[in-house]
């Protein structure tokens, strides 16, 4: 039940971002609520001082941040709870975790320490990269066949979404070809757990 209403949210989340290209594309105004407009939103001492291209820019590229955020934090989700309900709450120390992503993530929890900023979690599986999160899935695949049906078919999912979160991730545009590819491995993410 918990995967059909996370696939609910997401359609939703597309369905919206569709009517986005629609006003885009017609230039017209179905009078939605933009929560990038509302008030008090965005930091009124800066953000003015950049440019309007970046500005367009940001807003362009702030729709697939949020799409991605979200796949993000719902495959971790995913795993923890799978793997929580398969090996317990301490999974991560008994599961099939590599030796180089747990270095990985006590390297990153502890320079997080050392910098004195508040710590993002206590959790391991928060420290992990997009990748090691394809290789903690693959490493206990007995865990999650019930869950995606073809190991290769998440091979090439999580493949193409590592590829397409870079720009993503590192504040560089979407080629429009790549917007159709987010939108259509998306579709295959989906696809995998039906």
């Amino acid at each position: 039940m918990d995967d059909k209403i996370k696939i609910f949210a997401f359609s939703n989340q597309m369905i919206e971002r569709a009517l986005d290209s629609v006003e885009k594309g017609l230039q017209i105004d179905l009078h939605r609520a933009d929560e990038l407009d509302r008030a008090g939103d965005k930091d009124d001492d800066y953000y003015p001082q950049f440019t309007m291209d970046i500005r367009s820019e940001a807003k362009e590229m702030a729709v697939h941040y949020e799409l991605f955020y979200c796949l993000e934090v719902s495959i971790r989700t995913l795993i923890k709870d799978k793997m929580k309900s398969e090996l317990g709450s301490d999974w991560w120390n008994v599961g099939e975790v590599p030796e180089a992503i747990k270095k990985n993530v006590k390297d990153n929890m502890q320079r997080e320490v050392d910098s004195s900023f508040t710590q993002r979690s206590d959790d391991e599986l928060d420290y992990t990269t997009f990748g090691e999160l394809g290789d903690l899935v693959r490493k206990n695949w007995v865990h999650f066949a019930d869950i995606f049906y073809s190991e290769k078919a998440f091979n090439r999912v999580m493949n193409s979404l590592n590829l397409l979160r870079g720009p993503i991730a590192h504040c560089s545009p979407l080629a429009e070809d790549e917007i159709v590819r987010l939108k259509l491995t998306l579709r295959d993410w989906f696809r995998l757990m039906e």
